[in-house]
């Protein structure tokens, strides 16, 4: 009887012990199951550049693809409308005016402040392998670098491909702009940068091919079409749009080879593409601009939108953007709700099961009954700040802007997108809701808000 019982116990602890390994293998085939991530993030690409948002001449075939293949979004805003915040809003999930980053340069000693989490820190936490790939622009410190920030690997710039003599006339002969592998100079790019798209390009898809078991988080932010643009020599004079078009093209271009590796390893059903950029057009050079080849009319296109990068008119802030996921994604959607790029903080850490740090406030909502069932925006508002200075507000159709000089300007964005017909004086009690609004935001956040005889 008692070696009858010994055989019993001996069978439980063993069914025990298989069932353990069966969860733990169910776990692991589920971890496997979460997507690649890839967020490219452009610099300063205008809401009119592209072939699907309605440039006449630029051809963006691959772009085209993806977009038909996925959502096209018509209402998608950067987190701010100049590079710094709007990198620290994508990446940290919050309006930028809560962390204060604006710009750094070659002869800054402070970044990203570091009580601020990262996406690639969640997702590093919960098993992915993270890469930034391309401009960094949070701080070149090695404590602000990525690779202290959550990323495994950094291939790029630490800040804007313009920050060298002679566009930035403030720095010496000794500010030189190299190419960083994590927190090492590796070379000098200097004014020659043709084929700085193609290089990030290669350097992506090496990482893609290396950790195509997944799943990894890949953050490739170009460059282009920042100033000084410039395309490799395969590219230049090809397009109908000038030096600015060839740039353009050259990109889609590299969209194109990625899309083939993603496909040739066998991952493409299993990646999601995110394809944004952190603010509208850079439009009336600053003089200093004006030289080393760089022209007036090497900028991009805002499109029907009003106003450019530095600006809290829609076209500093609203931006192409694309979702690419296939077959999970339904393809051919045209989606005009309120989306903003903070919302893809909350979106990527549910997609790969991490965790939203505590005690931290995050800005961002989670898109993926958005993007996956067709569901309306989780937000109806979104705040524009310049600087640390809160200037406007949509909350959904309307949107109002007060500043010093302009006063309020109250417009309804589904009739009249490129903000021609101030309605302030006819929508006196909307005003008066918005500017509360406001009002509440700059309260919550310390924002600057100048308010005179509206409600205040």
């Amino acid at each position: 009887m008692a070696n009858f019982e010994v055989r019993i116990v001996t069978f439980i602890i063993l069914l025990s012990t298989l069932c353990f390994s069966c969860n733990n293998e169910t776990k692991e085939e589920a971890e496997d199951d979460r997507p690649n991530i890839i967020l490219i993030f452009m610099d300063d690409l205008g809401y009119g550049d592209l072939e699907c948002y309605g440039h006449p001449l630029i051809k963006t075939p691959h772009l085209n693809r993806m977009a038909n293949e996925g959502i096209r979004f018509t209402s998608f805003y950067a987190p701010a409308s100049v590079c710094t915040p709007s990198r620290a809003g994508v990446l940290t999930g919050k309006y930028p005016v809560r962390n204060a980053p604006f710009n750094f340069a070659p002869t800054s000693k402070n970044g990203l402040p570091l009580s601020e989490v990262t996406i690639a820190s969640v997702l590093k936490e919960v098993g992915y392998q993270t890469a930034a790939i391309g401009k960094w622009h949070l701080g070149h410190q090695p404590e602000y670098l990525p690779t202290a920030r959550g990323f495994d690997s950094f291939y790029g710039l630490p800040y804007s491909n313009d920050m060298i003599l002679p566009w930035c006339p403030w720095l010496t002969e000794d500010d030189k702009l190299y190419m960083y592998r994590d927190t090492s100079t590796i070379r000098e790019i200097g004014m020659e940068q043709n084929e700085l798209t193609i290089d990030y390009t290669n350097e992506a898809i090496s990482f893609i091919k290396e950790y195509k078991d997944g799943p990894f988080f890949l953050y490739l932010a170009h460059s282009m079409p920042h100033l000084p643009i410039s395309a490799s020599q395969q590219f230049q004079g090809t397009s109908k749009a000038g030096s600015y078009g060839d740039v353009i093209e050259s990109v889609d271009w590299t969209i194109g080879e990625l899309l083939k590796t993603l496909e040739e390893e066998g991952i493409k059903k299993n990646t999601l593409i995110v394809f944004t950029s952190d603010n509208g057009p850079w439009h009336e050079l600053p003089e200093r601009m004006l030289a080393g080849g760089v022209e007036r009319w090497h900028t991009g296109s805002a499109g029907m939108l009003r106003g450019a990068k530095g600006t809290t008119y829609e076209g500093g802030f609203r931006v192409p953007a694309i979702m690419y996921w296939p077959g999970t994604i339904p393809p051919q959607q045209m989606n005009s709700e309120l989306v903003t790029a903070i919302d893809l903080f909350p979106t990527f850490a549910k997609l790969g099961g991490g965790a939203l740090p505590e005690g931290l406030e995050i800005d961002g909502q989670n898109l993926l009954a958005l993007m996956t069932e067709g569901k309306t925006s989780p937000r109806n508002t979104f705040f524009y700040c310049k600087e640390k200075t809160l200037e406007a507000v949509r909350y959904k159709e309307w949107k109002l802007r007060y500043t010093e000089s302009e006063g309020p300007e109250l417009y309804n964005l589904m009739e009249d997108p490129s903000e021609m017909y101030n309605r302030a004086d006819e929508q006196s009690e909307l005003v008066k809701e918005l500017l509360q609004k406001l009002q509440e935001f700059a309260e919550q956040t310390a924002a600057d808000f100048y308010v005179s005889e509206i409600g205040g």
